[in-house]
């Protein structure tokens, strides 16, 4: 009884601390008090940098730092409390790692942890004061932004060789440009090139067309040598900008697609990696059970494309490629692959508990690979994968939101 109760009081805190859900008015509410103290603790630090506004004001400036401090503290033990509950697959100990080396958790720490560190090393208040910066990072948590910090997320992700390749041809004309200025500019200005790497400031604003102006050539080679790199700058600097807004794109596009597809094609596509665990490996295509309204389209085996006849056995690592019509007859039948959001109504509840419409299946659930069987006391949880079963008559029909 203690385990349980422990494991219940685990998944309130979690739910609490979670962004984004707004099933009752404690959940609502702390995400609330997390917004405004962190406003006002941002707040505060701009206020701090007037001096005179500082002097007068010193004791409610620091007592309103340490009070919003102490939050962070407290929200960051929180989360390392929950952490398993944020990564489900894993142990307990994993799970606490993940979290604490996770962007996240770097942020998390670094809203609290500079400003006790002066206790214990004085010599470095100036540094652990510059790293107080990090907790305005922490507005990344708020819900409105999610979406939009997910597709760019993906875009860099999907564009990381190409991103990755262009600074380092940034990094090598910068490392030329510094070297051939001091070429032709030691001389006449010894103080400023003393070597190769004292033109890297200049070549620096000057590739990146920031164009500083503390350094520059005097010489006329050391001019017209600047002007052409000034132009291999603008050039520069133009490719990842290029790189990224054509992710963009490609985004955009894809979505439009896939969207397209849906509503023209009405056939709906998933797909199901099958692992060693999974009740369908071993299994031949006739006794898997499928819905009536559905069908395995195809079977990837090691990059090989199998037509799946009844005669056909599934094995460990192939992937099943999965169809179903959206309409038929009088009725929309709709068959999907729904990933949990740690904001959905559903997290954290048995199946059983779940409103659903009576023309709703949840036919398997995918958790971290393996395939789970969905009954009634099967406890959702967030990042796991249901294929969903639905039917409705098209008179009816409203297009559901995006979980």
């Amino acid at each position: 009884m203690e385990a349980k109760a422990e494991s219940k009081f685990k998944d309130r805190l979690f739910k609490m601390v979670s962004v984004g859900v707004v099933d009752d008015k404690l959940n609502q509410g702390y995400d609330i008090l997390s917004t405004v103290l962190l406003i006002i603790n941002l707040a505060t630090a701009f206020a701090m940098t007037f001096e005179d506004f500082y002097k007068a004001h010193y004791q409610l400036l620091h007592w309103t730092e340490a009070v919003t401090v102490a939050f962070f503290a407290f929200d960051y033990i929180l989360r390392l409390y929950t952490s398993d509950r944020l990564y489900p697959h894993k142990s307990k100990q994993d799970a606490a790692i993940s979290y604490i080396f996770s962007g996240y958790g770097i942020i998390d720490l670094l809203s609290f942890l500079p400003y006790y560190l002066p206790v214990f090393f004085p010599a470095g208040a100036a540094v652990f004061r510059m790293l107080r910066v990090v907790r305005i990072f922490r507005l990344f948590r708020i819900n409105a932004y999610y979406d939009s910090l997910g597709i760019i997320g993906k875009v860099i992700q999907g564009k990381k060789t190409q991103l990755m390749a262009s600074v380092f041809i940034i990094i090598l004309l910068i490392l030329a440009s510094s070297l051939c200025m001091y070429s032709v500019e030691h001389e006449a200005q010894p103080d400023v090139f003393k070597n190769a790497f004292s033109g890297i400031w200049w070549a620096t604003s000057t590739l990146l067309t920031v164009g500083y102006g503390d350094i520059y050539p005097v010489t006329v080679m050391g001019q017209i040598l600047g002007i052409l790199i000034t132009f291999l700058g603008v050039g520069m600097v133009a490719i990842p900008t290029g790189i990224i807004s054509a992710g963009f794109v490609e985004e955009y596009q894809r979505a439009k697609r896939l969207s397209d597809v849906q509503r023209e094609e009405a056939i709906h596509f998933i797909e199901v990696d099958i692992r060693h665990n999974d009740r369908w490996n071993g299994r031949y295509i006739r006794e898997l059970g499928m819905p009536k309204a559905s069908i395995i389209a195809a079977i990837v085996r090691e990059n090989r494309t199998i037509i799946p006849r009844g005669n056909v056995q599934v094995i460990e690592g192939d992937k099943l490629i999965i169809c179903a019509e959206a309409v038929k007859g009088d009725y929309l039948t709709n068959l999907r692959e729904v990933e949990l959001k740690r904001s959905h109504s559903w997290n954290g509840k048995m199946i059983r508990e779940i409103d659903m419409s009576r023309q709703s299946f949840i036919i398997l659930v995918d958790r971290g690979g393996n395939m789970l069987i969905p009954d009634g006391d099967l406890v959702l949880r967030a990042g796991d994968k249901i294929l969903l079963y639905t039917k409705e008559s098209k008179e009816n029909y409203i297009e559901e939101p995006s979980f």
